[in-house]
């Protein structure tokens, strides 16, 4: 079980990603039901560390030597253009021998593939990076559309916001969604990005106004059990087919029939992780026509069955 949580900086650090880590691990959510974290910033050198931001800096206590306590040691992003500290490829690598999880925010992902821990590894960063690292870094797999990658013991997200993605990812995966979905609220951010989606789209969705499908998505969420054809959807947000297909896929970066698939896992995943009911009644419940079905999308979409996706992921009592 993951409990214990460190942060690596050391001169050059964003400000932005290491807040992301810190909101997402930092905090005290107890009173929330929310485990809490034994969680600490550490740097090579402890004292003043500059950060990206002129005039800005932090007061860092630790040493390195807190990683060797650490189950999970994230990096956010870091400078690209100076070497990386000996010790921190040495403490890196050394974690990584001992079973510890690491997770990269932005170009966080360069300093693991310093520490060649990308090779040979699924990886992502931002997309304005990926050519770089698959550069600097020919062994490693870099996948330069999605948001977030999970391989097994090393973790790489992509911009910013993918790294809350990619953190509540994690925490879902220990926890179980009702801990994921506490912690997303409390932190006003969606409860679950699916890490295949793209990084990049043609027009991001909007908060909600007069020419966005935001309402509908809304509305489809809450619908997923009923039969939600193009044209029914199309009629739904006052459009012909041809120009909601073509909006759908400009502002989510995908197919309806896609983010519809995608979002009845995703209730499948919660129901069996929360609840008691039968395949084939968490079936009927999200939308499928029965459980056939949706053992076929689950396992193409999870690699697994959801009867073993239950055994694994049952939320533990927090």
């Amino acid at each position: 079980m993951l409990k214990n949580v460190a942060v690596l900086v050391y001169p050059g650090v964003a400000p932005f990603e290491l807040g992301v880590l810190c909101e997402a691990w930092g905090l005290d959510r107890a009173d929330q039901g929310v485990p809490t974290f034994d969680f600490a910033v550490c740097t090579p050198t402890p004292g003043r560390v500059s950060t990206s931001l002129a005039g800005f800096a932090l007061e860092v206590s630790a040493g390195l030597a807190r990683l060797d306590q650490a189950d999970l040691i994230c990096l956010p992003a870091m400078p690209r253009d100076t070497p990386v500290p000996p010790p921190v490829i040495t403490a890196l690598q050394d974690a990584y021998a001992r079973g510890a999880r690491l997770l990269s925010v932005c170009v966080g992902a360069f300093v693991l593939g310093e520490a060649g821990l990308l090779d040979g590894r699924l990886c992502t960063t931002h997309w304005r990076y990926v050519d770089e690292l698959e550069q600097r870094f020919p062994l490693a797999k870099v996948d330069c559309d999605v948001l977030y990658v999970d391989d097994g013991q090393i973790i790489t997200s992509a911009g910013s916001a993918a790294g809350l993605d990619a953190c509540l990812h994690l925490i879902r995966q220990e926890f179980g969604a009702s801990v994921a979905a506490r912690v997303a609220r409390r932190m006003v951010v969606a409860p679950h990005r699916d890490g295949g989606q793209a990084q990049f789209i043609e027009a991001p969705v909007r908060v909600a106004t007069a020419d966005t499908l935001q309402p509908l998505l809304e509305w489809m969420g809450a619908h997923l059990h009923e039969d939600l054809s193009v044209e029914t959807l199309a009629a739904q947000a006052m459009m012909s087919q041809r120009t909601f297909a073509r909006r759908f896929r400009a502002e989510t970066g995908t197919t309806p029939y896609h983010w519809i698939t995608n979002q009845r896992i995703l209730l499948a995943e919660r129901l069996l992780e929360e609840s008691e009911e039968t395949i084939e009644r968490v079936a009927t419940r999200v939308g499928f026509s029965n459980a056939t079905a949706l053992r076929h999308h689950f396992a193409r979409l999870r690699g697994t069955t959801p009867q073993r996706y239950r055994r694994l992921f049952k939320a533990p009592a927090v």
